[in-house]
């Protein structure tokens, strides 16, 4: 446990070490609800989106939207470019677990990604009168559950690709369509049926979806929750046995 404890806290030092990485991770979730909160019509309570703003709904976007930089851009190209630098095979000749910096970096990860959250959801409360999740338990059920089926598709990203250009170039491109279905441009709630129906499939349509349906009092449906927790056992499956150390 010490040594596992002793990679965690090396995993957030070499984080902090990247200003563009924390930024866009940790900080840039915060400054669109910003950005979006300063507009007086994401204020504004519409009856279209079921009498809430705008404003809230980034809140769960902005939350995706952290999930998706660490899960699909930062976790692939770290563990990707260990393996090419040979980190993980020199791991392998010590007591050392090469498992044991995979689980530093996912619990590193996990870590930043509450930070970020906290920050998004503090600020759209305290800024924006955004009003905290109504059904807490099963928000924090959502996002854990977010976490884990984004994480899992991000393992196997690293656990396929040789370098971590490669790693990063490849979660980029998974990030844009995944987000989009998660309503990074056009909240979900006013997308058309069939487009919805698609983003309850993808992992961060079905985590926005759960933590709406949360943040606005009821207990994320049966649908999202299956729909992360096949993502976590499918692809965490794949990722376990695809995983090359070397």
């Amino acid at each position: 446990m010490d040594v596992f404890l002793k990679l965690t806290r090396n995993e957030l030092r070499l984080f902090f070490r990247e200003p563009i990485v924390v930024f866009f991770s940790m900080l840039f979730p915060t400054a669109l609800v910003i950005i979006l909160g300063s507009i007086p019509a994401f204020r504004e309570h519409k009856p279209e989106i079921g009498g809430g703003t705008y404003v809230g709904i980034y809140v769960g976007v902005a939350l995706a939207l952290s999930l998706a930089m660490l899960g699909l851009q930062f976790v692939p190209a770290v563990l990707s470019l260990y393996r090419e630098r040979g980190i993980l095979r020199r791991l392998a000749t010590t007591p050392v677990r090469p498992s044991a910096l995979l689980g530093a970096q996912l619990v590193a990860a996990v870590l930043i990604a509450i930070v970020s959250g906290l920050l998004v959801t503090l600020v759209g409360r305290f800024a924006f009168g955004v009003e905290l999740p109504g059904q807490v338990v099963g928000y924090l059920l959502a996002y854990l559950l977010s976490a884990a089926g984004v994480f899992a598709v991000g393992l196997l990203v690293a656990a396929v690709v040789p370098t971590g250009k490669a790693g990063n170039a490849v979660g980029t491109v998974l990030f844009f369509p995944l987000m989009f279905f998660a309503g990074l441009w056009t909240p979900r709630e006013v997308m058309p049926k069939v487009i919805q129906r698609i983003g309850d499939f993808t992992p961060l349509g079905a985590g926005e979806r759960a933590l709406h349906e949360a943040a606005i009092g009821h207990w994320p449906s049966l649908l999202p929750v299956v729909v992360l927790i096949a993502y976590l056992v499918l692809f965490g499956a794949a990722a376990a046995k695809l995983f090359r150390w070397q």
